[in-house]
């Protein structure tokens, strides 16, 4: 294992959607870096994906639960912090949601909600109380650039991730004197298998054509790769990064500001 300059605040790592995708790579390097993390998600990943990425069982814990489950959470994260600790929750779990305010379903509006919004209550919640009597703690929120740029048919999704930015400034003011920090990442479009499911459903026969043109709706060129992303959390959960509080951080290849 090489040690990276960032050390953790913490070696107790909450990962919400940690079995695909950007959780995923944030497992990840979480792991390479010697933390202990639990991964909230509805089912864990495959063995042979694992084994491709040399993440090992015994300080890796998948724990197969629904998020919207506030009851459910609350019990494992006690359970969790009496075998090992809490010291870090990345609220990553989400789902995405095409169409505007006219064809968004009521069902669809409330599964965005209930996912979105009250899976990354129902952990913060859970957690806090931990963290105050450790009188230290660290929170990260993925949002989206879609909390605060308009993006065509991404009303319900939009929706969401504002109100993961104002939850975030809300705890992070609500607990600063408690030793608790809360920040959030907004990434625009990231190469997920999301992405591709995607855009095969929609586009069949035109799968590269319509991956270059939403790899070219970033200025920088490209979508980020999870990676990335996880490399901007994981120093946001390090000591080197404790004046940072009450921040959305965007990772957009430009997008929010260069974008004419």
């Amino acid at each position: 294992m090489v040690k990276a300059y960032f050390e953790l605040v913490s070696p107790y790592v909450i990962v919400t959607g940690g079995s695909s995708g950007i959780g995923l790579a944030m497992v990840k390097i979480f792991h390479d870096q010697g933390a202990i993390v639990d991964v909230f998600d509805m089912q864990k990943p495959s063995a042979d994906t694992l084994q491709n990425l040399s993440i090992h069982d015994e300080t890796v814990h998948f724990h197969e639960v629904d998020i919207t489950n506030a009851q459910a959470i609350k019990e494992l994260v006690s359970l969790i912090s009496v075998k090992r600790g809490i010291g870090i929750l990345i609220n990553n779990a989400g789902i995405a949601h095409i169409g505007n305010v006219l064809n968004t379903t009521e069902e669809d509006f409330q599964q965005i909600f209930n996912v979105n919004i009250k899976g990354a209550f129902n952990c913060m919640q859970a957690v806090i109380p931990f963290m105050e009597e450790m009188e230290q703690g660290l929170i990260i929120n993925m949002a989206s650039i879609a909390a605060t740029i308009g993006i065509p048919d991404r009303f319900a999704y939009s929706m969401s991730k504002g109100a993961i930015v104002s939850m975030t400034l809300s705890v992070a003011k609500d607990f600063i004197k408690k030793g608790i920090r809360c920040n959030c990442i907004s990434p625009a479009r990231v190469h997920t298998p999301f992405v591709d499911g995607f855009i095969n459903k929609h586009y069949p026969g035109k799968e590269e054509e319509m991956f270059a043109k939403l790899s070219a709706s970033q200025p920088i060129g490209r979508m980020a790769s999870p990676d990335e992303i996880a490399a901007l959390a994981y120093y946001l959960c390090s000591k080197q990064a404790s004046f940072i509080t009450g921040t959305d951080i965007p990772i957009d290849g430009g997008f929010t500001r260069l974008n004419n």
